[in-house]
């Protein structure tokens, strides 16, 4: 009997000794829609020296395959940590990132976002040698702009159980991390509570992104489980660097 293996590829070893080692690590999301290439590399530059571990890079809308191109090799000139492509589409594939989120939206009520986009992508990912890291996507609260796009029935933050009952489904059907998506620009970011049941319910690690703005939020989010927070809105402006350094302080207060 052929027994699989699956391998751990080298982003992924990166982000679980991150997690071992600090407890909650701090992701930066760059929106290519809004930036320019040069802009793109200041805030990944800003945000590296200030903690981050990771620059993901992507948006809910679309952009050119061209800009997404000149945009993640800005990011990869400046900067040494893992560029993650974290795409909407298919157009959000480029061939100069080191991994990209494969992903599926689990509440969804469109097929295409389960696993229609994820077909026509994943010729891609493997013409361009881009390391897949697979990913349980859950939309959560008020959804936000990917919530319409993916159009998606956002789990209420009042029911907790329901999100745990989606990460652990998509736990099973083998997706080594989960996502809880509160929305680009919301104006509450996903509840502890939330956070503390589905880590509860599952064993890969949490990522939990959203209106997260502010280092108490950061710490609140950190100590109810969360291994990943991902922040994107907040670096849009000229203070990249006090903000990525209020949010990775809440960050390892929150696990400490």
């Amino acid at each position: 009997m052929t027994r699989l293996v699956f391998m751990v590829g080298r982003v992924e070893k990166y982000l679980l000794e991150g997690i071992k080692s600090e407890g909650s690590i701090h992701v930066t999301l760059i929106d290519p829609e809004k930036v320019t290439p040069p802009q793109a590399s200041r805030v990944a530059g800003k945000a590296k020296v200030s903690g981050t571990s990771a620059i993901m890079i992507g948006g809910s809308t679309f952009v050119s395959g061209a800009h997404l191109d000149d945009v993640v090799k800005a990011v990869k000139h400046t900067v040494k940590i893992p560029v993650i492509l974290f795409p909407n589409n298919v157009t959000g594939i480029s061939r100069f990132a080191d991994a990209i989120w494969f992903m599926s939206l689990l509440n969804s009520v469109d097929p295409y976002f389960l696993i229609g986009a994820q077909v026509l992508g994943a010729p891609l990912v493997k013409k361009y040698h881009l390391e897949p890291l697979s990913l349980g996507y859950i939309i959560v609260g008020e959804g936000g702009t990917a919530g319409v796009v993916g159009r998606a029935v956002p789990v209420p933050y009042n029911k907790p159980e329901l999100a745990a009952a989606h990460a652990l489904a998509g736990q099973y059907l083998g997706m080594r991390f989960i996502y809880l998506e509160g929305g680009s620009g919301v104006k509450r970011p996903v509840p502890p509570e939330m956070i503390r049941a589905v880590k509860h319910y599952i064993d890969v690690p949490l990522v939990v992104g959203g209106g997260i703005k502010t280092r108490a939020q950061a710490l609140a989010t950190a100590s109810a489980g969360a291994d990943m927070i991902v922040t994107g809105n907040v670096v849009e402006n000229t203070e990249v660097s006090q903000k990525v350094s209020e949010i990775v302080e809440g960050i390892k207060h929150g696990r400490t």
